[in-house]
């Protein structure tokens, strides 16, 4: 479990030159064992071995973008350059953040995501943004938070329509899929408004019914469960992974106090906030299905 720190142990970027001899890069180690990376290989080639006993290989310019989950090493061949960054849960929660588009990026930064061929309109977007991310990191006297998490988010924004993700979603937009995806969209805007589910069919131009009928027949649970489940998601990620106290996680999700909070939540999940975060923070069960897991488990 990683705590809230310094920028420095949430984020790390640097430039790789090209070298005489080949390289390796090892992604999961250290402070980083948890950290969502991008690899820009802006020349040369290199060789992503994944588990088990698959490899791809790069040809620059290429982007490689790999999710904690996504076991794997990094083999850069002689005079082969690029980016590497990468970027904590707690930055990646801020980046993603609660607009129409997050829904969407948080299923995306869930998967390994490469160039299938060299794509320079791809990297020509991205390196700008990589290069500007590795920039403010390395400036210690003004290195910020806030502006990483703005980098990642541009990034994160950039591959996903670069990547034909945005029109694979918008082409799927078609009667009750449309209504269902609109419906995700408007919970990632809404859900610490508790709004009532009619608040959202009317949003949706549908009635109540209809938007219970839609979600139960593709997901097998109805809006206001879908509701409750986005919620106890973000608390999970926030008692995870932040240092907030339990009253500041319940202001920020827009309980009207504490003890309500503690209520919803436990009745959904069978612990208290407080005895979660404990759970949570036992290295030998940070793999337990009880966890969050991941910002695309919702649903």
């Amino acid at each position: 479990m990683v705590s809230d720190g310094g920028i420095h142990h949430h984020a790390h970027g640097e430039w790789r030159e090209p070298s005489l001899s080949h390289r390796t890069i090892r992604f999961q180690k250290g402070i980083y064992a948890d950290f969502h990376h991008l690899f820009l290989l802006q020349a040369g080639t290199a060789v992503l071995l994944l588990e088990p006993e698959e490899q791809r290989s790069l040809q620059g310019p290429a982007l490689a973008y790999l999710p904690p989950q996504a076991r794997c090493e990094l083999r850069m061949a002689a005079g082969a350059a690029g980016f590497l960054i990468g970027a904590s849960p707690q930055i990646m929660v801020d980046a993603i953040g609660d607009q129409a588009e997050s829904y969407a990026l948080r299923t995306f930064s869930e998967r390994l995501w490469l160039t299938d061929e060299p794509r320079p309109h791809a990297v020509e977007e991205t390196q700008p943004l990589v290069a500007g991310f590795v920039r403010e990191l390395g400036d210690p006297s003004r290195a910020s938070w806030m502006v990483i998490s703005a980098y990642l988010r541009l990034i994160l924004m950039t591959l996903w329509r670069t990547g034909g993700s945005e029109a694979a979603e918008q082409r799927g937009r078609g009667g009750g899929a449309s209504i269902l995806q609109r419906y995700r969209q408007l919970v990632e805007i809404w859900f610490r408004q508790h709004r009532p589910i009619s608040d959202y069919a009317r949003e949706l131009g549908v009635t109540t019914d209809r938007l219970h009928s839609i979600c139960c027949g593709a997901l097998g649970r109805p809006p206001v469960q879908l509701l409750h489940e986005r919620v106890v998601q973000e608390a999970k990620l926030r008692l995870e992974r932040s240092a907030r106290t339990v009253q500041e996680i319940s202001d920020s999700l827009g309980f009207r106090d504490p003890t309500y909070f503690s209520h919803f939540f436990k009745k959904r999940t069978g612990f208290s906030p407080a005895t979660y975060r404990d759970f949570a923070r036992k290295t030998e069960v940070a793999r337990s299905d009880m966890l969050s897991s991941g910002y695309s488990d919702w649903p």
